[in-house]
């Protein structure tokens, strides 16, 4: 056997795997067939224990031969040639695609073990397990892109799966709620995305990426767009990454997002999911280099992203959402090395964040009840240390920033009214307008949508 072959194979199995897992809960749950938990977790760790020795496989074949690209083409699925249109198939391993998906692997295998004794005996197992295959195809889809098409298909089941996990406890109210806030936010990003994504395939004819953002193996490609089509397209890419990475002005939906189980939040705001859209500024990087006024964009927003988020997470009143903007920082500290063109430094940071915060979020609740059993021990309350910048600032100054930070930069506030608002606005304006058209036609306005229970903003309104 050859050794493109053997690569052809291994890269077939990485993906193969968590399609498998995906495509069998989903038959099962729609058939209705009940699972036992011990199955579940174990067609689980199955799935991600081959996909990571797959990967690891790539990995050593990569640096034995001295391979830096392999490419795996599985062809045009859609071609429109009328319109000078095809959907092409297309995957790659690289030295930014491996390490990814290796972490993905090794994260969500190691999530899926913890989440099989967290979850024990809960109404939802199943339904947890098949959201998180939906992730985790999401996101060994979203690594190994080799079109900019098959890029935004794992994002979108990545928000999707994400959105879901978020509002997993449906007998609360508030899961609900903030899970649709997740999802809309997710939404705005999305469509600047797609925008992105069809102005790039219509001045590159196709939406590979070796020929449209870049020649070359990374990280020493070099753009085939113009200047202008990159001050055009940069943006779009920046606020897509924005969106899903919660940096500024997008923030106000991240402690939303800690209404999911722990597990979830770990893999999804503490290692994975947050780094997607730094790892898409590091796919288009060449993108970047092209302009000044873009890069000098990445850094800027990196840094003051970075800047609330450490503000943010030390007057946080819970500990998920305290380490949820203690990632956020360093998140948005891996968005300015990448504004800076360091690349490599900002990929070894987002895997060795992406461990760590995974860590930290797994161990949050035995870390709380180890911190009662010290107080309880001691006998008083553990102080907290006085930092420089106490020290240092004078207390009218820290006040107006304790306030600042404890109202999350007034992020939420903004994105109900600039963003939730209008975007609602707008869906209820359609609707009214589809009651009118229905009601012109067959004179009957009683449509099935007036049957179905709203979502409110208020508690009281939900009982």
């Amino acid at each position: 056997m050859s050794i493109s072959i053997g690569l052809s194979l291994l890269s077939l199995l990485v993906l193969g795997a968590p399609t498998a897992l995906f495509a069998s809960l989903g038959i099962v749950t729609l058939l209705g067939i009940p699972l036992q938990e011990r199955t579940i977790s174990r067609a689980t760790l199955i799935t991600t224990l081959t996909g990571l020795v797959a990967a690891l496989g790539i990995l050593a074949v990569m640096l034995t031969t001295g391979s830096r690209f392999v490419p795996i083409d599985l062809g045009n699925w859609v071609d429109v040639e009328s319109l000078h249109f095809h959907f092409h198939v297309k995957f790659v391993f690289d030295r930014l695609s491996v390490p990814f998906v290796i972490l993905t692997f090794l994260l969500c295998g190691t999530i899926s073990a913890f989440t099989s004794r967290y979850l024990h005996r809960e109404p939802g197992f199943t339904r947890f397990f098949l959201l998180y295959s939906m992730f985790l195809l999401g996101m060994v889809v979203s690594t190994a892109a080799g079109t900019i098409e098959i890029l935004f298909s794992g994002w979108e089941l990545v928000g999707l799966s994400s959105a879901m996990l978020v509002a997993y406890f449906l007998e609360r109210a508030n899961p609900a709620i903030n899970g649709l806030r997740v999802w809309t936010v997710y939404r705005v990003s999305d469509a600047a995305f797609l925008v992105a994504a069809i102005a790039l395939h219509h001045w590159a004819g196709e939406g590979d990426f070796a020929r449209m953002v870049g020649e070359g193996t990374w990280p020493s490609g070099h753009s085939l767009l113009t200047p202008q089509q990159a001050l055009w397209v940069g943006p779009l890419l920046i606020i897509a990454a924005a969106g899903k990475s919660a940096l500024i002005p997008f923030s106000g939906w991240l402690p939303r997002a800690m209404e999911g189980p722990t597990p979830s939040s770990a893999v999804f705001y503490g290692s994975l999911s947050v780094h997607l859209g730094a790892f898409l500024l590091l796919r288009i990087s060449p993108v970047l280099e092209m302009s000044v006024f873009l890069s000098g964009s990445v850094v800027i927003l990196g840094l003051a992203t970075a800047a609330f988020a450490s503000m943010a997470s030390r007057v946080q009143t819970d500990i998920k959402s305290s380490l949820a903007f203690a990632s956020l920082s360093q998140v948005g500290v891996i968005i300015a090395e990448i504004g800076f063109g360091l690349r490599y430094i900002a990929l070894v940071h987002m895997l060795g964040h992406a461990c760590l915060r995974t860590l930290q979020l797994l161990r949050a609740p035995s870390f709380l009840r180890d911190h009662m059993e010290m107080e309880n021990a001691l006998g008083a309350r553990l102080t907290q240390y006085q930092g420089f910048w106490e020290m240092v600032l004078p207390q009218t100054l820290r006040d107006r920033l304790y306030r600042f930070a404890l109202e999350r930069g007034y992020l939420d506030v903004a994105l109900d009214e600039y963003i939730v608002s209008p975007l609602v606005g707008l869906l209820q304006q359609c609707d009214r307008w589809e009651r009118r058209w229905t009601e012109f036609l067959d004179g009957d306005a009683d449509l099935e949508s007036d049957h179905v229970p709203v979502v409110t903003d208020s508690l009281e309104e939900w009982q």
